[in-house]
């Protein structure tokens, strides 16, 4: 099946919603049975819709609509992590309201049972997703390294369910790939192509109704925002610039101040610990600053923890960490894979080199390494770096430099509060990935050697 249908999503949403009122229902009924006083039930089920609704829009965001793509690891976390915050927002709710009378044991015996019930309802349709759901054949046409990087990203995750049938990465090949399309239900088009070639295939797959992934270009993202324009009669597209307007900028900044100053507060007894152990861990200071490139290029130093030896690149100068850098000490292992690192630069923010969400800041030398290899990379300093983004959302640490910037050039071109927000939470699963935080792969073993 080309897309998972909407009577499935329809299903699962219902499943959902049953079981949030399923759940509410028995930790009432649960806990009036250990209450001494009897109390009104009508105050639960009033405030019942509002939390269907905060987990549906969590559920949204963490894309448990769309199960087949997805290890159960990863669906299992986006429960848990949606009724956490639905169970914040709904104390919230009733203590605004004043409902003082709403139990906090009910509160807290309904997010026990959500979870419980919201697994084992979406484990059953994920396992019957799985059963249902055939591989899918699919060509693949582009250029040999582009092949070979897909295939394998696609054999590391079994269960995405892609049968590659069938690759093109000959150019004198590309005339012959309309039979080929025939065969398969999805055509995967990597960058490396003319845009007249992925012209070509894309009609042809309109023509034959197949469902296409596009790998996109640079000129490709240019073209995702265009505004509609014309010369007398004759329609014309207009691109957008990659560059966030004055009221976007304003509202980012408002909302950087106010939750990095909560966080500065909140984080104190966490930053105290994490001190303490870098001190007795190695020695050296516990903060260490960083030149690297803000917006326009303007230099800045960015904060961090300590993770790394004071002599890290005495040797060899500036290198990307690597898997099993021995540079890193052994608390700064754990602050990495955890991100605490990270924590001191909510002072960036505050004195407004940064945001709490951009395009990751980099170092001048590697700044100017990758402008060489790939010029449109100077379009990522339209926006003010940031503490996390949707490179590192949906990327992993060591995914390509081309691809990183992809993403950061999407999240230009749709930078507004909703797409900050969305980013802060889906930044929170990312915590417990370790995926996320793999090292550079491709360091050579001389560049590893110099360092240790």
């Amino acid at each position: 099946m080309p897309r998972f249908s909407v009577l499935r999503k329809l299903i699962l949403l219902s499943g959902d919603i049953l079981g949030v009122i399923l759940s509410v229902y028995l930790s009432v009924h649960l806990v009036l049975l250990f209450k001494e006083v009897p109390f009104t039930t009508d105050i639960y089920y009033r405030f019942m819709p509002m939390n269907i609704i905060t987990i549906g829009i969590f559920f949204n965001l963490y894309r448990l609509y769309s199960l087949k793509q997805k290890t159960y690891n990863e669906i299992f976390l986006g429960i848990g992590l949606s009724i956490i915050y639905s169970f914040i927002i709904m104390m919230a709710f009733s203590f605004y309201f004043r409902e003082f009378s709403y139990s906090r044991s009910v509160l807290a015996m309904t997010g026990i049972l959500e979870f419980v019930v919201l697994n084992i309802w979406q484990y059953f349709f994920w396992r019957l997703e799985m059963l249902l759901t055939t591989p899918r054949k699919v060509l693949l046409i582009g250029r040999h390294d582009e092949i070979d990087r897909v295939k394998g990203r696609m054999y590391s995750i079994p269960n995405l369910k892609y049968k590659i049938v069938k690759t093109i990465d000959d150019t004198s090949k590309y005339e012959t790939y309309l039979q080929s399309i025939i065969d398969v239900d999805l055509v995967i088009i990597c960058a490396g192509l003319s845009l007249q070639q992925k012209s070509r295939i894309m009609e042809s797959c309109q023509q034959m109704q197949k469902q296409v992934l596009l790998w996109p270009s640079i000129y490709e993202l240019f073209c995702r925002a265009l505004a509609i324009n014309k010369i007398d009669d004759i329609p014309f597209f207009s691109p957008q610039y990659i560059n966030p307007s004055l009221e976007q900028r304003s509202l980012k900044r408002v909302l950087d101040i106010i939750l990095a100053g909560i966080a500065s507060v909140v984080l104190i007894p966490l930053m105290v610990v994490t001190a303490v152990l870098i001190k007795l861990d190695s020695k050296g200071p516990v903060l260490y600053k960083q030149l690297r490139v803000g917006r326009y290029g303007k230099n800045f130093f960015v904060y961090k923890f300590r993770s790394m030896r004071t002599d890290a690149e005495k040797t060899c100068g500036p290198v990307m960490a690597g898997e099993n850098d021995p540079r890193i000490t052994h608390v700064g292992r754990f602050l990495r894979r955890t991100r605490i690192d990270e924590i001191p630069q909510f002072i960036n923010v505050l004195e407004g080199g940064m945001s709490i969400v951009g395009p990751r800041p980099e170092r001048p030398f590697f700044v100017e390494k990758f402008k060489k290899e790939i010029p449109e990379y100077i379009y990522r300093y339209n926006v003010k770096p940031g503490i996390t983004g949707m490179a590192q959302v949906y990327g992993k640490y060591n995914t390509t430099v081309y691809d990183k910037l992809i993403y950061d050039l999407m999240y230009i071109q749709h930078c507004d509060v909703f797409t900050d927000f969305t980013i802060m939470i889906q930044t929170v699963r990312v915590l417990f990935q370790k995926s996320s935080t793999e090292g550079v792969v491709n360091n050579n073993a001389e560049e590893k050697d110099s360092c240790a």
